[in-house]
């Protein structure tokens, strides 16, 4: 049994993905990237083995991928996440056209043939206002933990709207919707639509095409994702392995390598 695995080294978290020949899942890891970029790659990795109790020389092919992905010192070759989260998209999702992939930095349309090949993409160009990082900001102003944000935000009857297009100033807007005594529920309720309001603005740039498909680590955020279904009208594709398919799409290409490299023994005796 041969395995392929993808890196996919983000700004905020690292993700390792371990496949088998039928493009199964044999092993994930998910850990903080720290610092310490190539440290954060090798000990994802080594996590993935051994969830999967693989042995090392058992993966033969690895594939960088992320902003991080030439840290993948042990890696085989680097794909650029655009690739990647389109590539897993589509495997995990056929019916896929267009991506929204939000991270902790940016926020990425990408429109996908059917075969998963990029045919567009843009990424967001107004700071990280459309991003998880301006979750995280507003997280830090109201004191609540970034996993709740969602599901506080899905209290609201009334959102309050959100202006500021910069990370920078989202606290000061923030404390001042509560200066103001809107309610927490609200203030992250209009969080939310700002961000998925944006992440629409890059989908219309490419082309929307249903199906679309939600990844990044931001897709396990429950208000995103029903602050997203509500622009668009119609259900994005979510899985429990969202956040997985920048580095599955990698693992995916590096299985490629793999099969593509070997030749029949009959071929090979000629």
């Amino acid at each position: 049994m041969a395995y392929a695995a993808g890196v996919d080294v983000g700004s905020t978290q690292t993700k390792a993905v371990i496949i088998n020949e039928q493009g199964e899942i044999a092993a994930r890891a998910l850990i903080d990237t720290g610092a310490n970029v190539v440290v954060a790659a090798e000990n994802a990795h080594v996590a993935a083995l051994r969830s999967g109790n693989i042995r090392e020389e058992e993966v033969e092919y690895v594939v960088g991928t992320g902003y991080g992905r030439y840290k993948v010192t042990f890696g085989d070759t680097q794909i650029t996440e655009i690739s990647c989260h389109a590539r897993g998209a589509v495997h995990m999702f056929p019916a896929t056209r267009t991506v929204v992939d939000m991270g902790g930095q940016d926020t990425k349309a990408i429109r996908v043939s059917a075969a998963g090949e990029v045919v567009d993409f843009c990424m967001n160009d107004k700071c990280a206002a459309g991003t998880g990082r301006f979750l995280g900001a507003a997280a830090a102003a109201l004191e609540v933990p970034l996993g709740d944000l969602g599901s506080i935000a899905l209290r609201a009857e009334k959102p309050v709207k959100i202006s500021t297009t910069c990370t920078v100033f989202a606290e000061s807007e923030v404390v001042s919707w509560l200066g103001k005594g809107k309610r927490i529920d609200e203030i992250l309720l209009g969080v939310h639509q700002s961000i998925a309001s944006r992440s629409l603005g890059l989908m219309r740039r490419v082309g929307i095409e249903p199906e679309v498909t939600f990844t990044g680590g931001v897709a396990k955020n429950i208000g995103m994702i029903t602050a997203l279904n509500a622009l668009l009208g119609f259900p994005v594709n979510v899985s429990d392995d969202s956040h997985f398919m920048g580095a599955l799409g990698a693992a995916l290409f590096a299985m490629d390598r793999i099969l593509s490299g070997r030749v029949p023994a009959q071929e090979a005796t000629l």
